[in-house]
């Protein structure tokens, strides 16, 4: 059964983030290392931008084929 585009987006976010809420990841750099904080924020940006614009489709596709490597 195909994944929707928000089951697919919560997936990719959590092998990211694991079961931090990304903003409050993001915040937690930031308070670690600003300079590595505003790498950590674009890194947020084109995450968010990259599940937006891709379908559910391609983004459930990049899942197989990031979980196969792992094994």
């Amino acid at each position: 059964m195909p994944l929707s585009k928000p089951e697919a987006k919560a997936l990719l976010e959590r092998l990211i983030f694991e079961e931090v809420n990304p903003e409050d990841w993001v915040q937690d750099v930031w308070g670690l290392s600003p300079m590595l904080g505003e790498s950590a924020a674009k890194l947020l940006e084109v995450f968010h931008r990259f599940t937006d614009e891709y379908s559910a489709e391609d983004l459930e596709r990049f899942l197989e084929e990031i979980y196969q490597s792992q094994v």
